[in-house]
């Protein structure tokens, strides 16, 4: 590879200037036209001003290819930086110039979903949201809120915690019995309370749809 790009250099015109088109070693790698060529190197571009003659034969056109495609190796092998390494032999191309269209046409814009007409009817804004973690002061540690040693289990642990008399007096059941049962008792019940407030939410959804029917 090095060796074909050393010889193929070798055969350029220096600096730029072309040399006698009447040498045949060296007339197919040597591009002579009256308006110069254009490039963009960063696209592997080159833009051909010169105007072909009406009605073109497909033997002018392939000979204008392979003029354009001609010039364009050689500018690539006089102007851009070539270097070796072990992957082989590189060229550092210069950014491009030329804007290209895009591949895929733009995404539609995303349709509003109910709650978000209402919020926005409503002059509603979302809640920011907040991290997993918070920070404990007692153990100077930043912990999970819920979960496995999570905030929400505070005191479920304790040896001895103080129970509000008319809680003490509500029916305890199952294994809830002991310490820290209160709290472990308070959490459930709330679990239990969100659940039975989806339900009921669920089932006006689904009459409301009903309705609309």
């Amino acid at each position: 590879m090095a060796e074909a790009l050393d010889a193929l250099e070798a055969s350029l015109p220096i600096n730029g200037q072309a040399t006698d088109s009447t040498d045949s070693s060296k007339s197919s790698v040597i591009v002579t036209k009256p308006i110069p060529y254009t490039f963009d190197l960063g696209n592997l571009l080159v833009n051909d001003a010169n105007p072909l003659p009406p009605n073109p034969s497909p033997a002018h056109l392939s000979t204008a290819a392979r003029d354009c495609a001609q010039a364009l190796i050689n500018q690539l092998l006089t102007t851009c930086p070539i270097t070796s390494s072990s992957d082989g032999v590189l060229m550092t191309l210069p950014p491009p110039t030329t804007p290209l269209p895009r591949e895929k046409p733009l995404p539609a814009k995303k349709e509003q979903t109910k709650w978000e007409k209402f919020a926005a009817k409503k002059g509603i804004k979302d809640k920011k949201k907040e991290g997993k973690l918070v920070y404990d002061e007692e153990t100077q540690e930043w912990v999970p809120k819920w979960g496995y040693k999570g905030r929400n289990k505070d005191g479920e642990g304790d040896w001895i915690v103080e129970v509000d008399e008319k809680k003490e007096k509500q029916e305890v059941k199952g294994n809830e019995v002991g310490v820290g049962g209160v709290g472990r008792r308070e959490r459930k019940e709330k679990v239990r309370r969100n659940e039975r407030s989806q339900r009921a939410n669920e089932r006006r959804s689904r009459k409301n749809e009903g309705g609309a029917g």
